[in-house]
């Protein structure tokens, strides 16, 4: 059982355990001597990081422990998570590593690793990393002790990259783009690469100070970018996380785009060009039946898996599948990167406005969603809901009373201190009274609070 990792790496309050420089020094030491594979010669691990204050602390934490076992360091500053699996890969590098808490406050902060394919880690090798940090190692001296090096072209590396997945003879030229980047680590690339491919770009929250990170912007609070989109007669509005692995869109009319939608309307194009491999969209159990109600009847298959854009990538990489994602707009385009890329993801919505010659709002009414409630409840512990008294209970109830017309999942999040409790169905009346039913029944017994 993992104790430290969660379902996207290592998260926290900074400074507090196990975000604290002692801890991360040592999870860096394991995760070397890991990424060495019994093997000689000189190592190197590409290190990350978004625009969090802690950063500077974890990053040194974090570059001293990787040292420490002999294998170098590339330090690429701040970008975003999908650039350092990129540059990974790019630098034949044994491993990556980013310092981000993803759309967390500036408070927290993580650590997410990567192969040195780009890919997230799996549950064994996360463990192995855990055990290996409660053991003392040998460790070299005199000259085998690793070295830091600063990758100063970097950030051009990247916007060559992301700019190359546009597809050939399509450019921006005309289209009136607004980015909110969350202060986050897209500040410089999602504007630069815009505006290189020819779109008018007007940016929100580009000021990064440490602090204001996420900080009521960005992709979990759209609101100033739907009133920029009408105000200034925009085509679209992009918004990205603090670690710009996601994206959320706006549409011409200033209405957020639904992820599902996105997720739809992406999976068609491709069916239609012949290009989704295996014909079949792979999801979370957090996308609503309306995906699979759109799709069906199109030949395109759904397949779902457990919460979380590393499961997703699992399954596509198992399958061979190339086109997977989850309604928060985490989307993995296998054919581009490996990983949730918001800035990828963005050109090719943009690129699929383009060649369909649709606006956003057209894109985006490819299904319809089943009423849904999500309640989250902020809790203290994380027994299994089968043991919360009552709770078992309420949910057989509930599942009665969908009558296999609807969903309910209840479940605890991977990063945050959080009961997550969705409901679909038919009727939003019902399915609002069960998740309120369900969240009092939590509140009582682990915790108090919602957000």
């Amino acid at each position: 059982m993992r104790v430290l990792f969660g379902t996207d790496g290592v998260r926290g309050r900074a400074n507090v355990e196990p975000m604290t420089g002692e801890t991360v020094m040592r999870l860096g030491r394991a995760a070397a001597t890991i990424f060495q594979n019994g093997k000689g010669g000189r190592h190197r691990i590409v290190i990350g990081k978004d625009t969090r204050l802690s950063g500077y602390m974890l990053e040194s934490a974090l570059t001293c422990g990787i040292c420490s076992t002999g294998v170098d360091v590339l330090l690429i500053g701040p970008l975003p998570t999908p650039a350092v699996a990129f540059l990974t890969r790019s630098l034949r590098a044994d491993a990556g590593a980013m310092i981000s808490a993803s759309h967390n406050p500036f408070q927290d902060n993580g650590i997410k690793f990567f192969s040195k394919y780009g890919l997230k880690l799996p549950d064994a090798q996360e463990r192995e990393i855990e055990r290996l940090m409660a053991e003392d190692h040998p460790r070299p001296t005199a000259a085998a002790v690793g070295k830091a090096y600063r990758v100063d072209d970097a950030e051009g590396r990247y916007i060559e990259f992301v700019k190359n997945t546009l597809p050939r003879g399509l450019d921006l030229q005309g289209v009136k783009i607004v980015v909110d980047c969350a202060n986050g680590a897209a500040y410089k690339v999602t504007p630069t690469v815009l505006r290189e491919l020819g779109a008018q770009v007007t940016v929100l929250n580009a000021a990064p100070d440490g602090l204001n990170i996420n900080h009521h912007c960005g992709a979990l609070y759209p609101e100033t970018l739907q009133e920029q989109v009408v105000a200034c007669g925009a085509d679209i509005g992009i918004a990205h996380d603090g670690d710009a692995d996601r994206v959320v869109f706006v549409d011409e009319k200033g209405h957020v785009v639904h992820g599902d939608a996105v997720l739809v309307a992406f999976a068609m194009a491709l069916h239609r060009e012949g290009a989704l491999q295996g014909r079949t969209l792979v999801t979370t159990l957090m996308s609503n039946m309306g995906v699979d109600l759109a799709l069906h009847p199109a030949g395109v298959s759904v397949v779902r898996t457990a919460v979380g854009d590393r499961y997703v990538l699992e399954r596509m990489v198992a399958d061979r599948y190339n086109f997977g994602g989850e309604p928060s707009g985490h989307l993995i385009f296998l054919d581009h990167n490996t990983t949730g890329d918001g800035l990828i993801s963005a050109l090719q919505f943009l690129a699929l406005m383009q060649r369909t010659g649709h606006p956003a709002s057209h894109l985006a009414a490819c299904m319809t969603a089943l009423p849904q409630v999500c309640v989250n409840v902020e809790v203290q512990r994380k027994p299994a809901p089968s043991d919360i008294p009552g709770m078992d209970r309420a949910m057989i109830h509930c599942q009665r009373m969908l009558q296999g017309r609807g969903r309910l999942l209840v479940r605890y999040s991977g990063t945050e201190p959080l009961l997550r409790i969705m409901i679909e169905g038919e009727d939003q009346a019902m399915i609002s009274d069960m998740a309120t039913q369900l969240s009092d029944i939590a509140r009582v017994h682990i915790g108090g609070g919602s957000r």
